[in-house]
């Protein structure tokens, strides 16, 4: 009998879909396929009138042939031998990282890369070269929301529903609510909550989870994976209704993350989150700078002025965060009080927005009635945020003393004034004496590097007007933050990758270029034609 030659490759899936494909042709009379039959299988080889067995002839006859015309004498050897080929070729690409917990423990390396951030590429490339760990693990079943095999196991034994397993020490269904397919594969939505529901019906707690490693350690519980990680509001809603608790310290941190309000509605209308958990919300909504969200927070009892564990209230993040106007003037609508001090900085409201420059947001408290008089040098700082020139000057005229304690946090006051596009505030501190060159500590949130100076901001940021001003007035072009960055190469990547792409212009770049600053400093081309066409130019 002549081998056939397996591919360096060979896929077991692959050779299942043959061996359908061979039971199809032998049932439809194909002559090759039944020379193929009558040559590989022992109770065929002796056939004379096909037609006559053609009935008798099942899918593992199929796949028998085809293990032979390899050389195995079964279809269960033929499968393992492609299993093993499949395991070593995963681990010679380095699929699994030189992990010896993939070799030692499949199941746990599979949930491991199942269940966190980011594609499920790692987590199918174990699970191909491990196929059998599909069938043999609840939790792997449960993280691929296979509801029959989750159900097979819990009729085994009930026990099996609350078992534990590594890598993270927990059950099935804190795995099944951080599962990557149930966020990612939208048909399997169906089968999840399905599992879900016969886990819970088993004894499951709602309330399960387990600790997080790392620097930071907390339980993550399955609450948390279904609102937060999966935003799957079906899910959080039978959690919910089961009895899980919303008021964990993850679930109300991460689930106002997204855009998409659905799990988050959920929870807020269960009427489970306390009023400090609400805050919290709203100040994570200030972080993503979400309108819809923060307005439907509000609406539901969320309290702009309650204080919050990082001791400010979400009126104080969203001055702090520069969010839009509109979204300031929500809090305001619903009760917000910017005369109340944050206990981190020691700064009412009032005083944030005027050190931000947001003559808006100042502009705004006062149509409310809102007095925003300020003492010291605050006072100074709202006249230039508001550029009002005659207060700048009766103040300056009656208390010089305050124009050295505005050059105190002059690097300071000048990147956040260039941050929120206030070219004449900028222009009065620049008057003032602040230098031009002088150096800001940063600003992680934003990804403003310390060493950064005001030109390094407003070329960030995307504010043309502030950036030609700074340059007028002698800012150094070339000069580079601590990340090594100049500002034409923050220009540039603003156009390109920022969260404020949609007001992007080539305007700041080209004012940098024309002014000379080094354009072979920047990645090249990219990938906003206009702002390459620009770089093309100058580089010649």
């Amino acid at each position: 009998m002549d081998v056939k030659q397996l591919p360096a490759r060979p896929s077991l899936e692959q050779y299942k879909k043959q061996a359908k494909d061979l039971l199809k042709a032998y049932r439809a009379a194909d002559v090759e396929t039944i020379r193929r039959v009558k040559k590989n299988h022992p109770r065929f080889e002796k056939l004379s009138e096909p037609g006559f067995e053609i009935t008798k002839f099942a899918l593992a006859d199929a796949q028998l042939v085809i293990a032979r015309e390899y050389g195995f004498e079964s279809w269960p050897k033929f499968a393992k031998h492609l299993q093993a080929v499949a395991r070593a070729s995963a681990f010679a690409s380095g699929a699994f990282g030189g992990s010896t917990l993939a070799l030692e423990n499949p199941a746990a390396a599979f949930i491991e890369n199942a269940i966190r951030f980011g594609t499920l590429e790692r987590a199918e490339q174990i699970l191909a070269a491990y196929p059998e760990i599909a069938q043999s693990s609840i939790h792997v079943a449960a993280v691929l929301g296979d509801e029959v095999t989750v159900r097979r196991f819990i009729a085994e034994n009930a026990a099996n529903a609350t078992a534990k397993a590594a890598p993270f020490d927990g059950d099935a269904l804190v795995y099944l609510c951080f599962s990557k397919y149930l966020r990612l594969d939208k048909k399997r939505s169906g089968a999840f909550l399905r599992a879900a529901t016969a886990l819970l019906d088993a004894g499951a707690n709602p309330n399960t989870g387990f600790m997080s490693a790392g620097d930071y350690p907390d339980f993550e519980s399955a609450l948390y994976g279904a609102a937060a990680v999966a935003s799957h509001p079906e899910l959080t809603r039978l959690l919910l209704e089961r009895g899980a608790d919303p008021n964990d310290n993850e679930t109300p941190y991460h689930a106002p993350e997204s855009y998409d309000n659905a799990a988050l509605r959920v929870l807020v209308e269960s009427g489970k989150l306390t009023a400090n958990s609400l805050a919290m919300m709203l100040v994570r909504k200030a972080d993503i700078h979400d309108y819809a969200g923060m307005k439907y927070l509000l609406e539901h009892g969320a309290d702009p002025n309650r204080g919050t564990m990082w001791r400010m209230t979400p009126l104080h993040q969203t001055l702090r965060r520069d969010n839009d106007i509109k979204n300031i003037d929500a809090m305001l609508d619903h009760g917000g009080d910017p005369s109340i001090h944050s206990d981190l900085e020691g700064r009412s409201g009032i005083s944030l927005a005027a050190r931000r420059g947001r003559s808006d947001a100042l502009t705004s408290f006062q149509q409310r009635g809102i007095s925003i008089e300020l003492q010291g040098v605050d006072k100074l700082i709202a006249a230039c945020a508001m550029n009002d020139l005659e207060a700048i000057r009766t103040i300056t005229t009656n208390e010089p003393q305050l124009i050295a304690d505005l050059k105190v946090d002059g690097g300071k006051l000048l990147a956040e004034f260039a941050g929120t596009a206030n070219t004449e505030g900028v222009r009065h501190l620049l008057d003032l004496g602040v230098s031009v060159t002088a150096l800001y500590d940063g600003d992680p949130y934003f990804d403003i590097a310390k060493d950064s100076t005001a030109l390094h901001v407003a070329a960030w940021k995307a504010f043309p007007k502030t950036v030609k001003l700074l340059m007028d007035r002698g800012a150094p072009i070339d000069t580079l933050d601590a990340k090594g960055r100049t500002p034409l190469m923050l220009a540039v990547k603003a156009c390109v990758d920022s969260y404020w792409t949609n007001r992007r212009s080539p305007e700041s770049v080209e004012a940098l270029l024309r002014a000379g600053a080094a354009a072979s400093k920047v990645e090249f081309p990219s990938g906003y034609e206009e702002v390459d066409k620009l770089l093309l130019q100058y580089k010649k």
